[in-house]
């Protein structure tokens, strides 16, 4: 084969890949490919088999889509009954958890091309100026009321006084609008007024955003009648009103469209009067601030058997807000979660009436309660759980940080150990990732979005990457921390991570069965549109062929963008980022956009319908999908922060874990694909030449840990609205006291060092009278003895732990 042979096929092949990447109209494309190939056949192209072969290939492309007509008549008629087998059967409850909420960024990480300007034109989000007096003077004082280890051991319950402080300064009405008398706070400062408060106690936190988040404030804002916003939502504002919104049951828990409890149409006796209400039987559990509750929320299955209301017997899944005084409402015993002390508890009912309009939204809203639940867990679920998991990082930075750089061991900070720096860069690394994820998704509510998928992605990763940000912490601190007590600062927090794993949906139900499942029909450009088109009574053909068409178009598109990006190693991918070692990880992530959209319509198209049987395989769809949306966060929080130098190594070390974690799932859904030789072809076109991205490396590990151990301004950002204490009962005070001694003392520790090694002062000697004989001895000065003597006291007591007498009783009282 010459030179211009290949030149002319390499010309050929650009055309087509052109045509595909950019989805090109059908006549444009085949005039495009049709017009070369005219041109080639005239001026006598050398290798006249091949020549053939492109003309055969073209002919049959160009007629398969241009033959409108013809193609709906006898192919996709024909074909129906086949894709209607394939497709996936959406129940009703699937259906309206679809329909709830929006999609957003995500829905472009699963184009195979994402547009990075489009997100980093999003505004930035951020504070007013009321939200920022709030948190540095309301919060900062109820923290200041906190004692987590009162609260949790000895009244198993927050102060009187701090329940008061709340309602006082409408901590329970943070999202309540100011006409109603809330606080009408921004999404993001509800995120951030939970972070600083979990920084100090989970428990209080908890009994903060819970009225905040899934209850009856937001369900009645979005969908409450004017005359029950009227009556509910001062009363919520001022605390004066304290809900819970029960949903679980004994039966009915990751499942919760099959509701046992019931509510049946009837007519009942409410104030001497008869009226036409319900009568409603229910058993609920695992309810937060039930206990304490004086407005309960209720998710019942409501039937009308006599057919009061209508023609239908089943209505479907309500919701209503019964006061926790009416007669037959069962309240008052709590649960004991992982002896946290935020109020948690079961309801019970039976054969309690209540009127129609107790319905949230009244009788016109019968019926809806699964997507109004559906639209509001998409907002709470962004803000309340990732808040906490942010909360949890950024104490295990500022305080581990801090503990390896002061604790010793042979003489030398455990900092310095690799095990040690391993743990701790973990740490580092995913407090960036959450921060950035926090910032970004909380965000997006204050755009009017409803993330549904990724408040999905943030509530399963966010709490999963916490859990082994506080297990890492642990590691390093060991015996300093697991001996329970006032000095403790992570055991709580260690404790509550199985909670946030559990609650607003289990993380394997949402990995499993929500991210993916949810996110491939919302997300995918065409797949909804076309079960609808496919599974509808009376199919139209004609719009039935142009989605296929789309698709096709798109499926090609990406197979080819994904031969060229892989063979190119991804070096000529378009990017936007300035700084030139983050660019590379751009190119990258849309690289693997790309093997999403690839992998994922394989998947759809070969398994069809029993991909919703096939968890494990959604699943690691589900993964690449997630670490994309993260490491999206991580661009998108240096953007906006300036793109500073300091962030650099953070942001390498961030984007190179999301793309090890993508690597790893792509793996094993490629290695696990249920038709094997389909995922060994999508292998080798997606990493011909092996795996592509590995672990972050370890000197990145040494450049993301040092941050953490002096004062700094990444430091003092990343670990921004985290309680610190303001004297020296504080442990969180007296660790940022020695850390900020350091750089005085270190030169005095070395001279102590050199005067032991020459004999001057013995090991044998306390510490106490180390200093003495070296400051007679004029190695050290009065003032370096002073300086040294103060540190070393608060070092010392900084590695105490509590000690409790043999009366364990003393402990748990």
């Amino acid at each position: 084969m010459d030179l211009t042979t290949i030149f002319t096929t390499l010309v050929m092949l650009g055309l087509v890949l052109t045509s595909a990447i950019f989805q090109l109209r059908a006549l444009t494309w085949t005039g495009l490919l049709g017009a070369y190939l005219v041109v080639l056949t005239v001026s006598g192209y050398s290798s006249a088999a091949l020549l053939v072969i492109f003309w055969i290939f073209y002919l049959a492309a160009a007629a398969f889509a241009n033959l409108t007509v013809l193609r709906r008549r006898y192919l996709v008629g024909s074909l129906l009954p086949l894709l209607k087998k394939q497709m996936p059967v959406i129940s009703d409850t699937e259906r309206e958890a679809l329909e709830a909420g929006n999609t957003w960024w995500e829905k472009e990480l699963f184009s195979g091309s994402p547009e990075w300007d489009q997100l980093f034109s999003i505004p930035r989000p951020t504070l007013s100026p009321e939200e920022e007096n709030f948190l540095n003077n309301q919060v900062e004082q109820l923290c200041s009321m906190l004692n987590d280890w009162q609260i949790m051991n000895e009244l198993r319950d927050m102060p009187a006084d701090v329940w008061s402080y709340l309602k006082k300064e409408k901590f329970l009405g943070m999202v309540i609008p100011k006409e109603y008398g809330g606080l009408g706070f921004s999404a993001l400062a509800h995120s951030t007024i939970v972070v600083k408060i979990a920084s100090r106690s989970i428990s209080a936190a908890v009994n903060t955003m819970v009225p905040n988040s899934l209850g009856p404030a937001e369900l009645l804002l979005h969908y409450g009648t004017d005359a029950q916003k009227a009556h509910y939502l001062p009363r919520l504002a001022k605390g004066e009103e304290i809900p819970c919104f029960a949903l679980t049951a004994p039966d009915a828990g990751s499942d919760a469209g099959s509701i046992p409890d019931a509510g049946m149409v009837c007519k009942g006796e409410l104030n001497g009067k008869e009226v036409l209400g319900i009568r409603l039987n229910w058993d609920k559990r695992y309810i937060t601030l039930a206990p304490v509750a004086t407005v309960l929320g209720l998710a019942f299955r409501m039937y009308d058997p006599d057919h009061l209301l209508g023609d239908k017997d089943d209505i479907g899944i309500t919701l209503c807000l019964i006061p926790t005084k009416h007669p037959g409402v069962e309240i008052g015993n709590r649960h004991y979660p992982l002896q946290l002390a935020f109020m948690n508890g079961p309801t019970r009912g039976k054969d309690v009436f209540i009127p129609l309009d107790w319905i949230i939204g009244g009788v016109d809203m019968a019926g809806q309660g699964w997507r109004m639940l559906m639209e509001c867990l998409s907002i709470g679920r962004s803000i309340s759980l990732p808040a906490l998991a942010t909360a949890t990082a950024k104490s295990a930075y500022r305080y581990t940080g801090a503990y390896a750089r002061l604790r010793k061991q042979f003489n030398t900070p455990i900092a310095s150990f690799e095990g040690i720096e391993e743990a701790l860069g973990n740490i580092a690394g995913s407090t960036y990732i959450l921060e950035a994820t926090r910032i970004m998704t909380s965000g997006a509510v204050d755009l009017k979005v409803k993330p549904s998928i990724a408040s999905a992605i943030a509530k399963y990763h966010m709490t999963e990457i916490a859990r082994q940000v506080i297990n890492h912490a642990m590691d390093v601190h060991a015996g300093h921390m697991i001996q329970v007590g006032p000095r403790n600062l992570l055991s709580s927090a260690y404790m509550a991570m199985p909670i946030s794993i559990t609650v607003e949906g289990a993380n394997i139900l949402t990995r499993n069965l929500i991210i993916f499942g949810q996110g491939a029909t919302r997300c995918h450009p065409y797949l909804l549109k076309e079960v609808e088109l496919i599974t509808a009574e009376k199919p139209d053909i004609k719009a039935l062929d142009r989605v296929l068409m789309s698709h096709i178009g798109f499926f090609v598109g990406n197979l080819l963008r994904n031969i060229a990006y892989s063979l190119t190693g991804g070096r000529f991918v378009f990017a936007t980022v300035k700084n030139k070692r983050i660019r590379c990880y751009q190119r990258q992530l849309t690289r693997m956009s790309a093997a999403l959209a690839l992998m994922a319509d394989t998947s759809l198209i070969l398994l069809g319908g029993s991909l919703k049987r096939r968890e494990r395989i959604s699943a690691r769809l589900g993964d690449v999908m997630s670490q994309l949306y993260l490491a999206s966060a991580v661009l998108k929080y240096f953007h906006d922060e300036g793109s500073p130098k300091t962030d650099v190594d953070y942001v390498c070390w961030c984007l190179q874990y999301c793309l090890s974690k993508m690597q790893i799932a792509s793996n094993d859904f490629l290695d696990n694909f249920p038709k094997r030789w389909v995922g060994k072809l999508l292998n080798w076109i997606i990493f011909p030449f092996g795996q592509v991205y590995r672990a972050p490396r370890d000197a990145s590990y040494k450049k993301i840990v040092l941050p953490m151990l002096f004062a700094n301004e990444l430091r003092d950002r990343l670990t921004r609205h985290c309680f610190v204490g303001k004297d020296q009962s504080e442990l969180s005070y007296r660790l940022d006291q020695a850390l900020s001694q350091v750089p005085t003392v270190e030169p005095i520790i070395k001279k102590m060092h050199k005067a032991m090694q020459a004999g001057v002062v013995s090991s044998r000697h306390s510490f106490a009278d180390r200093v003495v004989l070296a400051t007679k001895a004029g190695v050290l000065t009065t003032d370096e003895a002073d300086k040294l003597s103060v540190f070393e006291s608060l070092r010392n007591e900084i590695i105490k732990v509590n000690e409790f007498s043999f009366d364990l009783a003393e402990i748990i009282a």
